[in-house]
């Protein structure tokens, strides 16, 4: 049985791991120790064959840091660098594309159960950082190890800094009562987010309209495009949460990944709030890596390009890079006419305010139909559904339209609501988290419906 964030398996483990975790804290070797073989559990219970591939990239990841480190000749602080990035992309190619290589072209059955994208991309961070002189190093293999396949963010991020987690992994831990009840209330609302508003949405409407577009009315096809615009948000925000929290019982913080994105009133403030660790990792890793950005044509190019490539990372598939182009392209319009008004304008506020957050909803719902789909007669299909105007609800209940009432209204309450009930919750005694968390249990039990599916980003 596979380590799924958010089973009954995972919590067991992630337990047994605070508890040794907390034993060791005195002695820093020790720590790294029990981080490193919680990181190599988690990992081996996907496949033995990561205890060795794992292990073997990220010492080599960790000798071309001692070399960047050491060595000042520009070529070969450009080859030790190359090297890393090809070694951490080259596993991002190799987990999903190797069997339909070595089967010529054909499906294969055996798959990597782990996805190691997320992994590529946080050790990445540790050689460009050092390549260009923005962080300091480690020279402790352990340390390196320990914080590269840090296993809360291994499936699906938040991508973090190698360099800022041997940071934090450094120093001696500490966890204040208040400190864990904020831990436990995002544990607990990653867990409502994906079991009973997630896997709801997508088990009662959004899989079937997407899977078979033309049994369904123009309506319903759109209810479902806003219902997987939910599905995507609270599964992967779900994750994130899980993950946080779990970290936090560690004393270790992750960074934050989401931040009311469908509040945004334009494309580029939608990717300052949505997945904001791999936004920023494009931003800082790819965007600014590209050439031409001093010239007026090639920033807006490198936006495209950028995006394309973000799209291509999801999947080697049309919908993929059709999703890409636009998103990259609605970058590239977007900062033209904030460059042609001027940045210093004060944002739009109400009714102009609320029109363009609206449209920039409309927008990122019209791409999220090529994410969704399987192919682009599908997304064709969707389309065209919706553009028929036929008008049915029959196949919605009234548990899926409270269900998606309560989503949305959740994902537009202000930051003030949230903070004080994190707040709230992180000054109650311990039973009432114990009781809290046991409510949550049951809820899922008796609500989830059809189980928990694998969260979303964690195949990519």
């Amino acid at each position: 049985m596979v380590v799924q964030a958010g089973s009954g398996v995972y919590w067991a483990f992630a337990a047994a791991v605070f508890f040794l975790y907390w034993a060791c804290a005195p002695s820093p070797r020790l720590r790294l120790a029990a981080v490193l073989l919680a990181n190599y559990t988690f990992c081996a219970r996907f496949g033995l064959f990561y205890l060795a591939l794992i292990p073997a990239c990220s010492t080599l990841d960790y000798l071309a840091g001692l070399g960047l480190m050491s060595w000042k000749r520009p070529a070969l602080r450009r080859l030790l660098a190359g090297f890393s990035v090809c070694l951490d992309l080259s596993l991002i190619a190799g987990s999903r594309y190797l069997g339909i290589l070595l089967n010529h072209g054909a499906a294969w059955d055996w798959v990597f159960p782990l996805g190691l994208s997320f992994y590529a991309f946080q050790a990445m961070t540790y050689t460009l950082d050092l390549y260009r002189r923005d962080a300091e190093g480690s020279r402790s293999l352990l340390a390196h190890l320990s914080a590269v396949s840090f296993f809360p963010t291994l499936q699906a991020g938040p991508i973090t800094r190698v360099t800022d987690l041997i940071a934090q992994m450094a120093k001696r831990p500490q966890l204040s009562r208040e400190e864990g009840g904020r831990a436990f209330f995002l544990i607990g609302l990653g867990l409502l987010k994906k079991a009973l508003i997630a896997d709801f949405l997508a088990n009662n409407l959004v899989n079937r309209v997407f899977d078979t577009p033309n049994l369904y009315s123009g309506g319903e096809a759109l209810l479902a495009v806003y219902a997987y615009s939910l599905q995507l948000y609270f599964d992967f925000s779900g994750y994130t949460d899980i993950a946080r929290g779990t970290a936090a019982l560690l004393g270790i913080r992750l960074p934050i990944n989401f931040d009311r994105p469908y509040a945004s009133a334009n494309m580029t403030e939608f990717w300052r709030r949505w997945h904001l660790s791999f936004s920023n990792w494009l931003r800082d890793y790819l965007y600014f890596s590209l050439p031409g950005g001093r010239t007026r044509l090639m920033p807006y190019v490198n936006l495209v390009i950028t995006m394309f490539l973000a799209g291509l990372w999801h999947g080697v598939t049309l919908p993929f890079a059709v999703w890409g182009l636009l998103h990259g392209l609605a970058l590239a319009v977007t900062r033209y006419f904030m460059a042609r008004r001027g940045r210093a304008r004060r944002p739009s506020t109400g009714l102009r305010h609320a029109l363009n957050v609206f449209l920039t909803y409309q927008f990122v719902c019209l791409t999220w139909i090529f994410f969704r789909s399987a192919s682009l007669s599908t997304a064709w299909l969707m389309l065209q559904r919706i553009a028929s105007l036929t008008f049915s609800l029959e196949n919605v209940t009234p548990a899926f339209a409270a269900v998606l009432i309560l989503a949305a209204a959740v994902l537009f309450l202000g930051k003030p609501w949230y903070e004080r009930a994190a707040a709230l919750f992180a000054r109650s005694p311990f039973y009432v988290h114990a009781a809290a968390l046991a409510a949550v249990a049951i809820a899922i039990q008796l609500l989830g419906g059809q189980g928990s599916a694998p969260f979303v980003y964690s195949r990519f």
